[in-house]
């Protein structure tokens, strides 16, 4: 047990959460949930936690670095440098929220988390591994103003864990914690297109920051909230949904015609990118053929591949550290393709077989890898050569079941 890790239990809590909203949701007569942008969501948030596992250690390896190198001063843990340390991250998690917004090389990474015409407790977990990167540089302030990383750490687990009580509509306005605290209210307008919302409403936990800078404003009843992009991205897939306005950048960078032009692809904000890029790229990647309605056999499909890569990225958090390095490799790509797979059902691609069987190649490999015994190598050999030989009767049946 001493070597398990318990913040696995997290996501169980998360989807006890999600449920719970659902039921509220349903019980009240309200759609707060689409079936596939709830997927989207969750398999954006799977990629994120899974990743996370990885790359969480070298965050705390760099504020460290900082911490012993350049740090001003060394603050110890007592009450109100805790308290101070709490005021930091929410200041710094005020500008680099704000900026994410404003410049685009920022906002390529952020703006994952706004695609959502939802608005709910999946929606919280449309953050990008990018993003957390992003943050990671930003926070680097606190180990040089003298906190801890072990400090830092443990705030930013809770810190962290706040925001995910604001997606949500089920919840109305709070009273006096209005005045001082980012309400689920508050985060309403920030994930708003509504022009009188766009760019407002920064804060994290302390709403104080944006009535300090300007970014304030109040959810009006006479005004409803929509969510998403200012113009819809129309896609459910996977790759396009966390790479699409990095495109953008690249196809504006490559069009700029001087080096101002180019600074300005990257650190301008995003309504200086031309408009007419997306539209231009969906042609090229995406061949759209319009709004699909799911099938009974895909939602089945759909929600079992989801649920498989949630009981997969807890498993792989709990025991991380028993996991040999090379299995967790195929584990992350097992479940990476996963998403993808359930991306290109959602757009009702009938290439999606060639993930199955991407996937299945995978196992096959794992096990011969990590089981090396005679009779499972002739098991998977078997296997393999079936999957390959009915490829097209199975293709077929696939085809049947989930378009059909």
């Amino acid at each position: 047990m001493a070597h398990l890790n318990l913040l696995a239990f997290s996501i169980g809590g998360f989807m006890f959460f999600i449920g719970l909203e659902y039921l509220v949701s349903r019980r009240t007569g309200k759609n707060y949930f689409q079936f596939a942008e709830s997927i989207a969501n969750l398999n954006i948030g799977i990629a994120e936690r899974l990743l996370d596992i990885f790359v969480t250690g070298l965050f705390y390896f760099f504020f460290d670095f900082i911490y012993r190198n350049f740090a001003l001063w060394h603050f110890k843990p007592t009450w109100y440098t805790w308290f101070l340390l709490f005021l930091a991250t929410d200041f710094v998690w005020y500008w680099y929220h704000r900026l994410a917004h404003e410049v685009n090389i920022l906002w390529a990474a952020h703006v994952v988390h706004h695609q959502s015409e939802d608005f709910n407790y999946t929606v919280s977990a449309r953050i990008t591994v990018f993003q957390a990167a992003f943050r990671s540089l930003f926070w680097a302030v606190l180990p040089l103003m003298g906190f801890s990383p072990a400090m830092i750490t443990s705030l930013l687990l809770v810190h962290g864990l706040y925001p995910f009580f604001i997606h949500t509509q089920t919840i109305g306005k709070l009273g006096i914690l209005e005045y001082f605290m980012v309400t689920p209210s508050h985060h309403r307008v920030h994930h708003s297109s509504n022009e009188k919302y766009l760019d407002k409403n920064y804060g994290d936990v302390l709403i104080i920051w944006d009535k300090m800078f300007g970014t304030f404003t109040k959810e009006e009843d006479d005004e409803k909230c929509v969510y998403g992009l200012t113009t819809p991205l129309k896609s459910h897939s996977f790759l396009w949904q966390q790479f699409h306005f990095m495109l953008e950048l690249w196809t504006a960078f490559k069009r700029a015609t001087n080096w101002k032009g180019r600074w300005k692809v990257l650190f301008g904000k995003p309504d200086d990118i031309d408009p007419n890029i997306r539209p231009q790229l969906e042609l090229i990647w995406l061949r759209q053929r319009g709004p699909q309605e799911q099938t009974k056999g895909q939602r089945i499909y759909v929600v079992l591949q989801t649920g498989l890569s949630i009981v997969l990225l807890f498993l792989t958090t709990l025991f991380e550290h028993y996991i040999p390095a090379g299995l967790s490799v195929f584990i992350v790509l097992f479940i990476i393709v996963s998403l993808m797979n359930s991306g290109a059902i959602l757009e009702q691609k009938k290439w999606f077989f060639y993930l199955e069987y991407s996937r299945m190649l995978l196992l096959a490999i794992a096990f011969l890898f990590y089981v090396p015994h005679l009779y499972v190598f002739m098991s998977v050999l078997l296997f393999v050569g079936l999957l390959t030989f009915y490829f097209s009767r199975i293709r077929a049946y696939f085809y049947r079941w989930l378009f059909q």
